[in-house]
């Protein structure tokens, strides 16, 4: 019979103990990892975690741990550089890489999104009357091809609550600035009064609005584009916003989100919108998610219906914010979205004209740590070219345009 080497301990307490130790030790690992943001650990992770968790689950979890400060606490996301701060719509940021729409869709994060390394962050889309979007599954990832095709269709917990939420965290002071992404109810036949009770019920707090007429998941929407509609949609919202800043004393920025879809007259007749100083309109996002399919998709899901963004969408949209700088000359800022997931995408972007860019399917593939991943490789290529910031480089693709500003 064997002696034990430890004859007065009781059995099985050294596997036990043992085990204790592994467990305890794994867990001190992976919370300090995703304090200090390691790619690696996101990088080994999430593939796992992806093959037994949906899309839109995914997305809930994430946005459970934004709310519970789940996120990166120092490290390269934390990280600043003097090359990345700028100044745009006459406010100074403290770096270009915002957080698009879409994420947190209620605005149930913002302050610790606001803490883990964005220059912005942007919530929504956000409804007048709450409404629950289209049936599920409605999010489809596309893993071999890094992208997603989503058709939630604006569900939305609707103004009332969420902009309750936002007064109690909105800090006008906040160097992170907050953007809040309006959109239409699916059964509303005239768009104009639910874009009102958006810009009634945030433009108090929040530094600016982004008017989504760009969507393909909701009706009807992206016919909102077509210069009539447009024009008469800006005039209203352009009242809407007169009357606010008469009793609230503030006036956020009005930003115009457009598909990357669009045809060259609806390109020429937006420019020449945003450009005429009686619609008010300050800013461009470009793009949203696309309803074309390119060629290259391998992944099994890219049939299904819906808007598609990531990895797959980048050249799209990079094209079409070089487009909208040549149409607008270079005289309203473009905010840069789609498919931005490393620094070389986002500096991309910047060339072709947009003066600030917003990821958020990277985060699918990438996790929180992206964000520090794309500052840091932004600056790098900034250096390497000889630019001093980031101001200087936006628009260089086309340095005709430079010259005439």
């Amino acid at each position: 019979m064997a002696t034990r080497l430890y004859p007065n301990l009781p059995p099985g307490y050294m596997w036990k103990s043992g085990v204790k130790v592994l467990l305890s030790g794994g867990i001190l690992y992976a919370g300090t990892e995703l304090y200090y943001g390691s790619e690696n650990l996101y990088k080994m992770t999430l593939p796992i975690a992806q093959k037994y968790i949906d899309g839109e689950q995914s997305h809930q979890f994430a946005v459970k741990m934004a709310k519970y400060g789940l996120l990166p606490r120092a490290g390269y996301n934390l990280k600043e550089y003097d090359t990345l701060k700028t100044n745009v719509f006459g406010r100074d940021f403290i770096n270009p890489v915002g957080l698009a729409a879409g994420f947190d869709k209620d605005g149930e994060a913002v302050q610790n999104l606001r803490k883990c390394g964005f220059g912005f962050i942007e919530i929504g889309s956000i409804t007048p009357r709450p409404q629950e979007g289209n049936p599920k599954p409605r999010v489809f990832r596309l893993t071999e091809d890094e992208g997603v095709i989503n058709r939630y269709g604006f569900n939305s917990q609707g103004c009332g609550p969420v902009s309750a939420r936002i007064k109690k965290v909105f800090d006008p002071t906040n160097p992170v600035l907050l953007g809040v992404n309006l959109g239409k109810n699916k059964t509303s036949t005239d768009a104009g009064p639910d874009y009102e009770v958006g810009v009634g019920s945030f433009s108090s707090w929040c530094d600016y609005l982004v008017i989504n007429v760009s969507s393909p998941n909701t009706p009807g929407l992206r016919s909102l584009q077509g210069k009539k509609e447009l024009g008469k949609l800006l005039k209203v919202v352009k009242s809407s916003v007169d009357r606010e800043e008469i009793e609230s004393g503030r006036r956020p920025k009005i930003l115009l989100k457009i598909a990357p879809d669009l045809n060259f007259r609806d390109k020429r007749d937006i420019s020449k919108l945003v450009l005429d100083k009686s619609y008010g309109v300050d800013g461009l996002i470009v793009s949203n998610t696309t309803i074309s399919r390119p060629e290259s998709l391998n992944s099994k899901e890219k049939e299904e219906s819906g808007g598609l963004s990531g990895k797959p969408i980048k050249e799209l949209s990079t094209r079409v914010v070089g487009e909208m700088y040549q149409l607008t000359d270079g005289k309203i800022p473009i905010i840069g979205c789609g498919g931005v997931s490393s620094g070389e995408d986002a500096y991309e972007k910047i060339k072709a004209g947009a003066s600030l860019v917003q990821l958020y399917t990277a985060m699918v593939y990438q996790g929180f740590p992206v964000i520090g991943r794309v500052k840091r490789e932004l600056d790098e290529c900034l250096r390497k070219d000889g630019f001093t910031n980031v101001q200087e480089a936006v628009g260089t693709a086309f340095p005709e345009i430079k010259r005439n500003k």
